[in-house]
């Protein structure tokens, strides 16, 4: 009996190969800027007495008014006072929506798109888990979330993260079959990379699941602070790697986390150091959406090898 018949490799996704980040293509990104940085701004709407949720406190039999109403303040205050900020400091904001969003607070959205901001597939709700779909409902989730945002909010949107980062086996290739051009749920690189799909490439594009309020605040019990600090070490740090490869760098926020007063004092203050970076032309700061056109667009020209 062979070694590998003894030792067979493990399952794997299929969808790109191993590349170390020390070996490949060298490209900058708009300005000439080496690292790239952006908001991903989740606005999310929860179905009241049923489903998921973040909890601030033990979950109680439903109706659960304490954590439904905790998440809801999100869209009725802390959404307006991110979006103060984010106007304060002239930063853009690929916003990740929810579409019932359109039902319930059609206002947030909109507000957002008079910024100019990207507007991000992010499932209905976040109260249902995308994986817990069939292919046909998975299918049609993502043909109708694409279609609402069109008609609702005037461009279809080309990014896509699904609620709770939940994917099946057949998510990238139903993402590239409905029209949608990049992916938001891996979290396995600092760059870009190509996903092989059924039907053609789709990119994924870095999203942190560590430099996320939620992992930070709710999981691992830091607080506004601490999560300032991480953005702030962590921007600092990816700069100074920038100068070797370009990289992207996301900061995933959710309004009803860092919109409560306290903590948005010390988003202020991170904000504020990138924001100072990005006026010494040091970054670029722009959306998960430019960020793919600008691969795409070296794609195009032979200058990404495949990873």
């Amino acid at each position: 009996m062979s070694r590998s018949e003894v030792l067979p490799p493990l399952p794997d996704h299929g969808r790109f190969a191993y590349s170390g980040i020390h070996d490949r293509p060298d490209y900058v990104w708009p300005g000439g800027a080496r690292l790239a940085v952006y908001l991903g701004f989740n606005i999310e709407h929860f179905a009241f007495g049923e489903g998921l949720g973040a909890a601030l406190g033990p979950p109680s039999p439903e109706p659960d008014v304490l954590n439904y109403s905790w998440r809801e303040y999100g869209n009725r205050v802390g959404v307006w006072r991110c979006l103060e900020l984010f106007d304060a400091l002239g930063l853009p904001s690929g916003t990740l929506i929810n579409t019932a969003l359109y039902d319930h607070c059609p206002e947030v959205v909109a507000a957002c798109v008079t910024r100019g901001d990207e507007i991000i597939g992010h499932g209905h709700t976040n109260a249902v888990r995308q994986a817990d779909l069939d292919v046909d409902a998975e299918r049609a989730l993502l043909a109708a979330c694409r279609q609402r945002i069109a008609e609702a909010s005037g461009c279809a949107p080309t990014g896509w993260l699904s609620p709770w980062i939940s994917e099946s086996r057949h998510t990238p290739d139903l993402l590239a079959e409905t029209g949608y051009r990049y992916n938001l749920n891996w979290a396995h690189d600092d760059q870009p990379v190509r996903m092989r799909t059924a039907h053609g490439p789709l990119w994924s594009i870095p999203y942190p699941q560590e430099l996320n309020d939620i992992p930070m605040i709710v999981a691992r019990k830091l607080d506004g602070r601490d999560f300032a600090d991480m953005i702030i070490d962590q921007f600092d740090e990816m700069l100074e790697q920038s100068a070797r490869q370009p990289l992207v760098m996301g900061v995933a926020l959710h309004p009803y986390l860092v919109g409560q007063p306290y903590r948005l004092r010390h988003l202020r203050r991170a904000l504020e150091h990138c924001a100072a970076a990005r006026d010494r032309g040091d970054i670029w700061f722009t959306t998960p959406g430019r960020i793919c056109e600008h691969v795409e667009a070296l794609a195009q020209q032979g200058m990404l090898a495949d990873l």
